[in-house]
This record gives structure tokens, sequence and C-alpha cells, in this order.
């Protein structure tokens, strides 16, 4: 490798060296952290109820972040995602949807139409795909569905529900290209699969993971942070205590009309959850009211927050597509990336072959952050979740409190090459 002239090598070569930093950034933001054990806070270990999916736009996570064909640094502190809503959904779409353990004839499964499509080692590129139905998610009939059904029979999948008929989809592609390991160009390509005019709301959101909320004191927990836009500049400039300022673009999309900007901040809405006050008026599903419920006192006027969405509106024509570029960046450098890319680089780690190149993508893609301090987690956040003795006697992985994880975890899974 060492010998090799191909750029993506060379990359390797630096980042091993600690030259260069190219794997600080990646798609390490998980599709899914509501329902998993590190939140599950319960006196029975019932992480399934304990964290709903429904609960999931409003509720802050205490060790991790979810997002839709995101991506995020290595320690998950400023991540990026897509929200969409296609005018006939309940919800925002902002990740993925799937059965818990008890609601699955066969266990817990995702729901959803996703793929990864392409990344190169260091991720200097990276390339996922989402479909998105036009007509209303049947989030209630895939539950009711399968849990109708017995262990002995074929589960019940998206495309089962028919949503995908006629071609009533948006292709959602997502990529990412570095022009050094912190200036990441973001293109988003929507492509209307169907034979008719279709709207189309999507909110790529910029967003820092929740690290000051919960009265913690070990490495990682932090004051505040906050993303704002000073007048007259069109780009987001990002404050926080152990990530330098990033800068994000602001960009019209190809009509030429610029986003509306909206602020709020990634903590847990009691009042919805709960019936508690809030201890802000801007809370995590504040894009969820705001496009949805057209609530529109719910984001914050001052432009400034630690969730800020950029809103996009398109109506797209049938058969046709429409794109999106962003960027997110250190330094302030017009230089744009994608046209002078050198797939080659990629093309020549692969060898060219489409079906290891994908094999590889998936599991480049399954990288994802993961954080847990089980002492912490027995002993709950006294600022937001009181454990009680009852937990502390009963939780899970007791035995374990030298345990300290704080790092990128591959989670394999079987990929499907299309």
């Amino acid at each position: 490798m060492a010998t090799s002239s191909n750029a993506e090598h060379k990359r390797l070569c630096e980042d091993e060296a600690r030259t260069a930093n190219w794997k600080r950034w990646g798609p390490y933001l998980a599709e899914r952290q509501w329902g998993t054990v590190r939140e599950d806070y319960s006196e029975n270990g019932d992480c399934w109820n304990y964290f709903s999916h429904d609960q999931s736009r409003s509720r802050a996570y205490r060790w991790g972040e979810d997002g839709l064909l995101g991506f995020t640094d290595r320690e998950c502190r400023l991540c990026f995602a897509l929200s969409l809503w296609n005018e006939k959904d309940p919800i925002l779409k902002e990740r993925l949807f799937g059965l818990t353990g008890p609601e699955g004839n066969h266990g817990e499964d995702v729901k959803e139409l996703y793929y990864y499509l392409d990344s190169s080692p260091t991720h200097s590129y990276f390339k996922s795909l989402y479909k998105y139905p036009q007509n209303e998610y049947p989030y209630k009939q895939l539950i009711e569905e399968n849990r109708r059904r017995s262990k002995h029979e074929h589960e019940y999948e998206i495309l089962d529900t028919k949503m995908f008929d006629n071609n009533q989809y948006f292709d959602i592609f997502a990529e990412y290209a570095k022009n050094s390991p912190d200036d990441i160009l973001i293109r988003i390509t929507i492509e209307n699969r169907s034979s008719n005019d279709a709207p189309l709301h999507i909110i790529p959101t910029l967003f820092f993971r929740n690290t000051w909320s919960w009265g913690c004191k070990h490495e990682g927990c932090t004051m505040r942070p906050k993303i704002e836009q000073k007048q007259g500049e069109n780009f987001l400039r990002t404050k926080h205590d152990t990530l330098e300022p990033f800068l994000f673009d602001i960009n019209p999309d190809e009509n030429g009309q610029m986003p509306e900007l909206l602020f709020t901040e990634n903590e847990t809405n009691f009042k919805r959850l709960y019936n508690t006050d809030n201890y802000s008026p801007y809370v995590k599903d504040a894009f969820h009211e705001y496009i949805i419920n057209k609530e529109k006192n719910l984001v914050n006027p001052k432009q400034r927050g630690t969730k800020v969405g950029l809103y996009y509106r398109f109506n797209i024509k049938a058969k046709s597509s429409t794109r999106i570029r962003l960027r997110l960046y250190r330094l302030l450098d017009n230089e744009q990336i994608f046209n002078k890319l050198n797939f080659n680089d990629i093309d020549q780690i692969f060898e060219k072959t489409n079906i290891v190149r994908q094999g590889y993508a998936g599991l480049l893609h399954t990288k994802q952050f993961y954080h847990y301090i089980i002492e912490d987690w027995i002993e709950g956040d006294p600022d937001i979740y009181q454990s009680s003795e009852i937990r502390q006697i009963n939780a899970r992985n007791k035995d374990w409190l030298h345990f300290f994880s704080d790092f990128i975890a591959a989670e394999y899974v079987s990929v499907e090459v299309s």
C-alpha cells in the first residue's frame, strides 16, 4: 500500500501516520438510537417500550444520535442528516422505522428500503440511497400485520404494502466528498420515479449531540454548544468546547430559491412526553411541529440553537430530479470538488468490480459511534433521569463498571447488492 500512487492509498498512509485525520468524519451516525439498551433507564430492562420510535422525534438521546443518510465526526459531536416530508405522512421522516422485538413475528426488523452504495476506506467519498414513498407511510399497518402473524409465517415487509407500486416514490441519494479531512462537500439528489408530479419537503439538518443536559462529569460532557447565523452571512457558524469552529454553507436550490432556516435546541420535549414544563421553549421536535402542524412560534427567531434545519420545498416533475449542494468546512475556500474528484482512485481499490465495491460500502457504512459508560448509565443522570434503587440492583451489565466506550464500532450486516 505504501508504494502505491493511488490517491486513496496516500490518504490511508497519511491517516495511519497521523499527519492527516482523514477518518475523522464518516457515516458514523446510527440509523436507530431509539429502543437500544444504552437509552434504557427502566427498572425491568424493557428497552423497547422505554424509548420508542414515537418518542424519538421529541426525546433527546443520552448515549448517541441517529439520522437518515447522515454523517458525524468520530466522537459524534456535530451531526448532519436529512428529514423528509411528502405532505401525507403524520410525522417527518427523520430516521429509520422498524419493529421492536415484541412487535415482529421474527423479532426486531427495520421496515425501510435503504442502500449503502459506495465508500472509500477513509470515507473521502461515500454515497447512500433511501427510497421514500410518495403516499402515507404505513406505520400502523406494518405493526399490526406483523404482530398478527405467527413465527411460522413470512414477515410482512414494506414492499408487501404496495407503497412502491407504480413507482410512486422518490430516490434520495446522499453523497459526501472530502477536499481535506475537515472540508466536506454534500450533494443531495432527489429523483421522482413516478409518472406524476409530486411534492417533497426536505430539511438537511445540522445538529449537536446533546452532551450538556445530563449533569455528568466524565470526559465528553460539555457546556451547551451553538450554531448560529449572523446578519448578512450566507453560512452558519458552529461553536463547541472540544471541536474547532466550522462553517456550513447555505446554498439555493437549482431554481435559485434559498431555504428557510429553522433553529431549535436538541433537547427533550417534556411537555409532550410527560406533561411537565420544558427547560427551553425550543425543543427537539420543533421542525415537526413547524412544518406539519404549522406551529410557527416553536423555532427560535434569534437564529441560533443546537439544531438547525435548511427547509427546502419542491414540487418535482414526473421522471425528473433536482439537487441540493451544501458544504461543511473549517477553511474559507470556495473550491468545488465533485467536478475534480478522481473516481478512478476508488475504482482502483475495488478493481472496478461493482459487487465487491458495494460489499465494501456496506461494511464501511456500518462503522458507527458507540458511546456507553456503564457506571454513569446505572447511576442515571441527576438532572434528567433519576435511577431507582431497584434499577441499580437489577440493571444489566452491573458487573461491568469498568466499561467505558467512546469509539467507532463496526456493526456487520448482510449486504444486498442491486
